[in-house]
């Protein structure tokens, strides 16, 4: 057997193998494990018991996350002329419309979201094969398509993320950043925990949330115990 570098051995001393933990000592552990130089970020995974490939099975939500994300959101807001003060005024990164619909469509997505106007969606309809495998493409559901598109870019920025389940039933999203205290990590995990809950189709049968990881950026996963997490959401009335 190879030999463990002295992190590793850390990390090995730390984290029991098979020990399910609460969210609650997850939170501070995840700290504890992380050895990287840089500030990681903290990742979250939830194994539902949903078929994605049913459309009445598919869990896709936005939270805003308490204590932000840590990460700078860069933000375009592609709307009309009157709407350009408001956006720029709320902290979106690049304001504008049909010149930055040609920079998108020469490949250019220096950007982590896009906020728009309805009556801009028929414009944006063409670059979905740039934005679309990116997840740059806006959305009704997720809030991105809006009128009011200064709220939703001071929601972006706040915070306010989204996800979905993807095709093995996973929901994998960041939800902080090493550098956060225990109870920021843990406030934010409970949120998005509370909105996956609150999400649950009225279809899925069996247990609906199998399994629950954190971990940071080349850290080892940490098991949560699903129940913990139930009982701590049970006393905020999900």
């Amino acid at each position: 057997m190879s030999k463990l570098t002295k992190n590793q051995k850390l990390v090995a001393d730390k984290v029991e193998a098979g020990k399910a933990y609460t969210l609650k000592e997850a939170a501070s552990l995840v700290k504890e494990i992380t050895t990287t130089k840089f500030d990681a970020s903290i990742d979250i995974d939830v194994r539902l018991g949903v078929d994605p490939r049913k459309a009445n099975q598919m869990v896709r939500g936005v939270v805003s996350l308490p204590n932000g994300t840590g990460k700078t959101v860069r933000v375009l807001c592609l709307c009309t002329p009157d709407a350009e003060a408001a956006a720029k005024e709320a902290g979106a990164d690049y304001v504008g419309l049909d010149e930055y619909i040609e920079k998108i469509k020469g490949g250019w997505t220096d950007i982590d979201v896009i906020i728009t106007m309805p009556a801009i969606m028929g414009k944006i309809g063409a670059l979905g094969r740039v934005l679309g495998p990116r997840g740059l493409m806006p959305n009704p559901k997720s809030g991105t398509v809006t009128m009011d598109v200064a709220k939703a870019i001071r929601e972006v920025k706040q915070g306010k993320i989204d996800f979905k389940v993807d095709k093995s039933g996973i929901v994998h999203t960041s939800i902080g950043k090493a550098s956060f205290s225990p109870e920021q990590i843990f406030g934010n995990a409970k949120e998005f925990m509370a909105t996956i809950i609150k999400l649950k189709p009225a279809s899925a049968k069996g247990t609906y949330v199998k399994s629950i990881y954190l971990s940071s950026t080349m850290s080892k996963g940490i098991k949560i115990d699903p129940k913990s997490v139930e009982e701590i959401l049970s006393l905020i009335h999900i």
